[in-house]
């Protein structure tokens, strides 16, 4: 279990994260915030790069900088950008890795060959990184963070230049090894985490705002949320969360707290069941409400 226990990080004057408390077990769990609000800084306090300026991160109840290399050796990460070499191939990285982390050769040597066809990159396992793709260096970004069957993976945007295709392939991955360690994941792409995610944290003004299942997030929204056509105007107290397509052509949808008035005064509206999009968009909306908070 990884505990977070009145975390506060200040650089200077200003406070990156204030009071934060978290718990988390085996599972995965998704932070949602804006750019700016502090999960990056969160994610590296995690992987001890940072360490808090307040308050304690303990792993089964031991302090994690205390615990030092030991709590290290748990620990898979992915930084937004990781380093590499690019004159190296994804099997040579994965062999320079698994030897910094002492792994016994022949089972590194096993394990570099079951990632690399896991996310799948076994055809070119043996060509120079700097032909690679953005999407393709991602990949190989999740293997080394998974090469030594972390307990704890932190994935700071692991899907930012994936295609669609490797998107899913990525989100089954991740499903699959979360039974047995905590996942911790960042993205901008709410699709990604709505399916994998048990707990969502959402950050807001530096402090932890909301921590629940993605159906209690959504249920911010329930009985708020309409399709329109197009065109429609909105009323004083409404708010635009997106356009979709519907049967007849271009939608809105928005949340409105006018029920079913709206349904009996704007031709073609009904209701629109609520996904975490459109709750990340309603929590954190200009003029939020303080009840809207944890």
């Amino acid at each position: 279990m990884l505990s977070v226990e009145h975390v506060t990080k200040k650089y200077g004057t200003f406070t990156a994260l204030e009071d934060v408390n978290l718990t988390f077990e085996n599972g995965v769990y998704g932070l949602l915030a804006p750019n700016g609000a502090g999960k990056t800084t969160l994610m590296k306090m995690l992987a001890t790069l940072l360490a808090p300026t307040s308050g304690v991160i303990r792993w089964n109840g031991e302090d994690i900088w205390a615990m030092g290399g030991d709590y290290r050796g748990l620990l898979g990460y992915l930084p937004q950008e990781f380093g590499y070499y690019k004159n190296y191939s994804p099997r040579q990285f994965l062999t320079y890795i698994a030897a910094l982390q002492c792994m016994e050769r022949k089972a590194a040597r096993h394990r570099i060959d079951e990632l690399l066809e896991r996310v799948s990159l076994t055809e070119v396992k043996n060509k120079k990184m700097r032909q690679f793709s953005g999407g393709m260096l991602q990949r190989v970004g999740i293997a080394q963070a998974m090469l030594h069957n972390p307990k704890l993976l932190i994935l700071d945007e692991p899907t930012a230049g994936l295609d669609p295709k490797e998107r899913v392939r990525f989100r089954n991955l991740i499903h699959q090894v979360s039974k047995e360690r905590i996942v911790i994941l960042s993205t901008h792409i709410v699709s990604d985490i709505e399916t994998i995610a048990g707990q969502i944290v959402m950050i807001r003004d530096h402090r932890i705002l909301r921590c629940g299942t993605p159906m209690e997030i959504c249920d911010t929204m329930r009985g708020k949320g309409y399709e329109v056509p197009a065109g429609t105007r909105l009323r004083e107290g409404e708010f635009l969360l997106s356009e979709c397509q519907g049967e007849f052509g271009p939608m809105l949808r928005i949340v409105s707290q006018a029920g079913k008035e709206i349904e009996q005064s704007v031709q073609g509206a009904r209701k629109a069941a609520a996904n975490l999009e459109d709750a990340f968009l309603y929590i954190y909306r200009n003029g939020y409400d303080e009840k809207d908070r944890m």
